[in-house]
């Protein structure tokens, strides 16, 4: 008897956790309706700078109890004001880029919110890039992202401190300057398909495939039939259609590369980059930025994307099958 009654209490409790956990759910997903939205937020910079080299400066100072009083006697009443700046903004912007480029869903509203503020011919920008490229819509789509800076007239400067290769070149190469750090790798400008295929696992188990499409090229390459000599051909013509137009994206914001010279796929270090004319200055983006200290208000900008419950689970999913975008490379890509 008690037997039974503990296997009704069991069964009652994990009812009622069941029941608690969907309305756990579908409360978490009303507050998360905006999932897709985020936030804007302006950093200035200057003032940053220069609290860390007065706290330097002060840090070197003698540490006596003569050097203390020395100090307290000569300082002044007031501190005079900083150096008033020009009238000119400097926004900073920064892309990390993976294989599916997320990042570019918070650049397109960064870059929205700067070209509603921007004067044109008067404020600037400077991106500090990072990717080794990735999927061609996404890239395609951040770089015509940064293209809009230049049709509203906003000089941009790129910095690559680490990588921009291939889909992440891509971007590059939208900017009016591109500096590279020294060992940072460049180019790669080529594009990658690949798939695996299983007709022959599939065959030798007596398991049979079937797909039917309407269009002679509405399918090439396949994972589970069977490949033929024509698809492998058609999918190759794809990937040289879309080099072809890589190339020319190139010849449109950086008329003066030999990009036949250059598009063969390998990448630079950044000295021979230069060389080549892919990149105009060696430069991290740390001194390209100090440089405009003194010039012009910096203002760093970040847009900060709310992420649901469901993004976030898909992350987490990623991480345990230890790579993102998975899927992503069986089809075409910039790397």
């Amino acid at each position: 008897m008690l037997n039974e009654y503990l296997l009704f209490l069991a069964k009652t409790a994990t009812v009622v956790l069941a029941v608690l956990f969907i309305l756990a759910a579908v409360f978490r997903m009303r507050q998360e309706g905006g999932a897709g939205a985020g936030r804007l937020q302006v950093r200035a910079l200057n003032g940053v700078y220069r609290q860390r080299a007065e706290a330097l400066r002060r840090a070197g100072a003698p540490s006596s109890w003569r050097g203390r009083l020395r100090r307290k006697l000569q300082r002044k009443p007031v501190d005079p004001p900083p150096a008033e700046l020009p009238d000119k903004r400097v926004y900073l912007l920064d892309f990390r880029g993976d294989i599916r480029a997320r990042a570019v869903e918070g650049l397109r509203e960064e870059i929205t919110a700067v070209i509603a503020a921007a004067r044109p011919g008067q404020d600037e920008v400077i991106l500090r890039l990072e990717s080794p490229g990735g999927a061609v819509p996404a890239y395609g789509l951040a770089a015509s992202q940064l293209a809009r800076l230049r049709e509203a007239g906003i000089y941009l400067t790129v910095c690559v401190d680490r990588v921009a290769a291939s889909g992440g070149y891509l971007m590059a190469v939208v900017g009016d300057r591109i500096v590279a750090a020294p060992f940072a790798l460049i180019g790669s400008i080529g594009v990658v398909g690949s798939l695996p295929n299983f007709h022959r696992w599939l065959r030798n188990r007596d398991i049979d495939f079937e797909q039917h499409t309407a269009g002679a090229y509405k399918r090439t390459l396949t994972l589970f039939g069977e490949n033929t000599e024509a698809d492998r051909e058609r999918f190759r013509e794809g990937l040289a259609h879309i080099h072809e137009q890589f190339k020319g994206f190139l010849r449109r914001y950086r008329p003066q590369l030999d990009v036949e010279t250059v598009a063969t796929g390998e990448f630079w270090l950044a000295e021979r980059a230069l060389e080549a004319g892919l990149i105009d200055a060696l430069q991290t983006s740390d001194d390209c930025i100090m440089a405009q200290r003194e010039q012009a208000h910096l203002l760093e900008v970040d847009f900060r994307q709310r992420e649901g419950w469901s993004q976030r689970l898909t992350m987490v999913t990623e991480r345990l099958l230890g790579q993102r975008g998975v899927l992503d490379r069986f089809g075409p890509g910039f790397g």
